[in-house]
């Protein structure tokens, strides 16, 4: 029987099997953006992009003609203060070879992306890359689209293509995968406080319960 990639443990996501990519997070495609608020966006990529920093995930920055269009969020620059974002003039981000070439110093074959437009900048990589054979998730909560309807279809289509579409909790969920490696716990737990909303709300009221829990001989 043929291995269905698409199920099963080895189609998790580990801190080891995957590279993330993040595609045009600029003013001018904030400035369209019609398919979610701009600050859950803003909010969700930042918190992807310190999840893949906290577990060691190669993370590439992007964005295209940004002389135009304007240098990548600030929010994400200052997660990788020492990368460059590739800039390129291709609108399908895996038309650039030095995207393509960087993807494959990585080793990794599982490929994150998120990408304003849903539509265009996300669409096209995460088809293209996954007819080449790899294995692609589509963050959609980090992504948007010119409008709800562009949005969806996109996620349709990508989905018709085997694109795998995942939203941002999802990744830091699944690269922790176990409370007990605690290595990652401290910082992994700031991004769910910073990022995290409601979550993070009620992860920050647990901790203040624990400092303020009496020690055990008084609670004897």
């Amino acid at each position: 029987m043929e291995k269905n990639s698409k199920a099963g443990l080895g189609a998790l996501l580990t801190p080891g099997n995957c590279a993330l990519i993040l595609i045009d997070h600029q003013p001018y495609q904030f400035a369209s953006l019609r398919s979610h608020d701009s600050q859950t966006i803003i909010n969700n990529v930042v918190a992807l992009a310190k999840t893949a920093k906290v577990f060691g995930v190669p993370t590439l920055l992007t964005t295209v003609v940004e002389e135009r269009g304007g240098y990548i969020l600030k929010q994400l620059q200052d997660v990788f203060p020492d990368q460059k974002p590739i800039n390129r003039t291709f609108i399908n981000t895996w038309e650039d070879k030095r995207v393509v070439d960087w993807v494959k110093q990585t080793g990794r074959k599982k490929i994150v992306i998120a990408a304003l437009w849903s539509e265009i900048c996300l669409a096209f990589p995460a088809i293209q890359a996954a007819g080449e054979g790899y294995e692609v998730y589509a963050v959609t909560d980090a992504s948007g689209g010119a409008s709800v309807e562009a949005h969806e279809v996109a996620i349709q289509r990508m989905v018709q293509a085997g694109v795998t579409p995942i939203t941002w909790g999802v990744f830091p969920a699944e690269l922790q995968r176990d409370w007990a490696r605690t290595e990652t716990v401290p910082e992994l737990a700031k991004v769910l406080l910073e990022h995290g909303g409601n979550m993070g709300t009620s992860f920050a009221w647990e901790m203040q319960l624990l400092a303020t829990e009496p020690p055990e001989e008084v609670r004897a």
